[in-house]
């Protein structure tokens, strides 16, 4: 089946619809997917960084606004 969805033309319902029938349909299967081991890596490497406050966790609203600052 080729489904084909104009997103511009959805609406916000519409759209997050569509994403949560996707992964309800990517996590039928997930057991068919493995992650890569650098993914492993990079959890240990970000908990231990945190643990030696190396990192921190900021508020969302803070995460945003340091992303928005990034973009070009």
């Amino acid at each position: 089946m080729n489904t084909v969805l104009d997103i511009g033309r959805l609406t916000r319902s519409e759209k997050l619809r569509a994403m949560e029938e996707l992964w309800v349909d990517l996590t039928r299967t997930e057991d068919d997917f493995q992650s890569p081991d650098w993914h492993g890596d990079v959890l240990r490497e970000r908990d231990d960084a945190l643990k030696t406050g190396r990192d921190e966790f900021v508020p969302w609203a803070e995460a945003k606004r340091i992303i928005q600052e990034k973009k070009p």
